[in-house]
C-alpha cells in the first residue's frame, strides 16, 4: 500500500463531499492513504507524541474533531475513515469486514511508522484498532477505550435475535434503503439526544446520503455476530493487551454498551483507569468531548 503525501484541497473535498460538509465543524484539510481496496481518508494533525483515534459505526474522523483540535497543539492526532465510512471511499465490493478494516488501519500506521501510540477506540474501532497492539506490539503505547468491545458475541441471545433481522430482507432494507444506522440508532445512542443538533447530524448522514454508500455500515452490523471467530481469537490475547497502561472512557446512558459490558472490560483489566462519564451515552466524545480530552490528558500524564 502507498501513502499519498498531499492534502485534500478544500475545494476538492467539498466537491467529494457533495457539499454535504460543514467546513466550520470540520476544519481541516484531511490526507489521502490509497490501499487495493480504496482510499483513505485521515487526519494528521499536530506535532509530538502520536495519539491514533479509531472510530466505529456508523461514524468517522468527525466523532473526534474537538478533541483533536484540544490535543494537537501538543500530540501528533491521526484520525482515519475507515473504508466506506466518512471521505473515504465507499467502493461497491470491497472487504469490509472489522479483519479487513484493521489490515488498513495498520497498513496506515506502517506507512506513518507511527510509534510510542496512544491507541483510542471507540465502538467497533476495538475489534478494528486493538489488534494493532497484538500484531505491532513496538508501536503502541497505552490504550483508551470507550464504550466498545472485543470478546466474543456468538453466544449472546440479544444479539442473535438482532443478527437473525439484520440478515434478512428487512435488515437489509432497513440499512440500504431506510439509512437506519446514522438515522435512527446513532441518535437513539445519545444520552442527552438535545446534544445531537440537525447541523450536527448532517455530518453523519451526509456520508451515506446515496444508497450506493451504505455498504459500509450494513457490512458492520452483519459483523456484529457473524466476525464472532475473529473477535475470540483476539480476546484469548487480552493478557498481552493487559500489560498496557489501559484507561477506560465510559458512558453511562448507552443502551447498547451498558455496565455488564464495562465490567468485563475491568475483569479483563483491573488495574485500568477508570473515567465513567454519567451524562453520555454511546458517542461520549460528541456528547462531552470535554470528558474525553481530560480522560486523555490524564493516561498521558500516567505514562
Amino acid at each position: 500500500m502507498t501513502l499519498t503525501l498531499t492534502t485534500t484541497h478544500p475545494k476538492a473535498l467539498a466537491s467529494t463531499a457533495d457539499r454535504w460538509l460543514d467546513r466550520e465543524l470540520y476544519p481541516f484539510a484531511p490526507r489521502r492513504f490509497a490501499t487495493p481496496a480504496g482510499s483513505l481518508s485521515y487526519l494528521d494533525e499536530g506535532q509530538g507524541p502520536p495519539i491514533l483515534f479509531v472510530h466505529g459505526t456508523p461514524s468517522w474522523s468527525f466523532e473526534w474533531r474537538d478533541v483533536v483540535r484540544a490535543l494537537s497543539a501538543s500530540h501528533r492526532c491521526v484520525a482515519p475513515d475507515h473504508l466506506g465510512f466518512g471521505l473515504s471511499d465507499k467502493p461497491a465490493d470491497a472487504p469490509l469486514t472489522p479483519a479487513d478494516h484493521a489490515a488498513r488501519l495498520a497498513a496506515l500506521v506502517d506507512a506513518l511508522d507511527l510509534t510510542d501510540l496512544t491507541l483510542v477506540v471507540h465502538d467497533f474501532g476495538g475489534p478494528i484498532g486493538l489488534p494493532l497492539a497484538l500484531t505491532r506490539p513496538e508501536r503502541v503505547r497505552r490504550l483508551v477505550i470507550l464504550n466498545s468491545f472485543l470478546w466474543p458475541t456468538a453466544g449472546d441471545p440479544a444479539l442473535q435475535r438482532i443478527d437473525r433481522v439484520i440478515r434478512g430482507p428487512l435488515g437489509r432494507f432497513l440499512y440500504r434503503w431506510l439509512n437506519l444506522s446514522p438515522r435512527v440508532l446513532l441518535p437513539a445512542s445519545f444520552g442527552q439526544r438535545s446534544r445531537l443538533t440537525p447541523r450536527i447530524h448532517r455530518q453523519y448522514l451526509g456520508p451515506f446520503r446515496r444508497r450506493a454508500d451504505r455498504q459500509a455500515p450494513y457490512a458492520m452490523a452483519r459483523a456484529l455476530v457473524g466476525e464472532s471467530a475473529s473477535y475470540g481469537a483476539h480476546w484469548e490475547q487480552r493478557d498481552t493487551l493487559a500489560r498496557l497502561p489501559v484507561t477506560l472512557v465510559w458512558g453511562e446512558r448507552d443502551p447498547a454498551f451498558t455496565e455488564v459490558h464495562l465490567q468485563r472490560w475491568l475483569q479483563a483489566f483491573p488495574d485500568a483507569a477508570l473515567i465513567r462519564v454519567p451524562d453520555a451515552g454511546h458517542f461520549v466524545a460528541e456528547e462531552r468531548p470535554d470528558a474525553v480530552i481530560d480522560a486523555l490528558r490524564g493516561a498521558l500524564q500516567r505514562g
